[in-house]
């Protein structure tokens, strides 16, 4: 399905809704991540609006907010870093390694973490 039959589908939606919430997978993902971890009591909603907030008032956030899932994943990366459960160097370690396991992966096979050829590279050997 390209992009145009996609859009087409929007007139399936519920009325009053103009389009997909999401406008990509990933943004899904990390909207469904932070409810898991919130459900889970890591942090209290007010904390995540009190992160999520500091990040979209930054200077440079897009006027159109087309950025605004950036700015959610920045803040749950902090929100995981002030909680001891992901550091930026943790974070970054496992972004390298899936964009070498993407690099790895043959066109149209599924991007798996097994595929990173330096496994232990910046990831702290074979167990993290």
């Amino acid at each position: 399905m390209n992009r145009r039959e996609a859009n087409s589908k929007t007139a399936a939606l519920p009325l009053g809704v103009d389009e997909p919430v999401f406008a990509e997978p990933w943004q899904a993902e990390a909207f469904a991540m932070t409810v898991a971890l919130h459900d889970k009591g890591l942090f209290s909603w007010s904390e995540w609006a009190e992160a999520l907030s500091a990040e979209v008032k930054k200077p440079g956030a897009a006027s159109d907010g087309h950025d605004y899932y950036e700015h959610w994943l920045t803040a749950l990366e902090k929100v995981l870093s002030a909680k001891g459960v992901a550091g930026r160097g943790d974070v970054d370690a496992l972004a390298a390694a899936w964009e070498r396991a993407a690099h790895a992966t043959p066109h149209g096979k599924p991007i798996l973490l097994e595929n990173d050829p330096s496994p232990t590279e910046g990831r702290g050997g074979p167990t993290g």
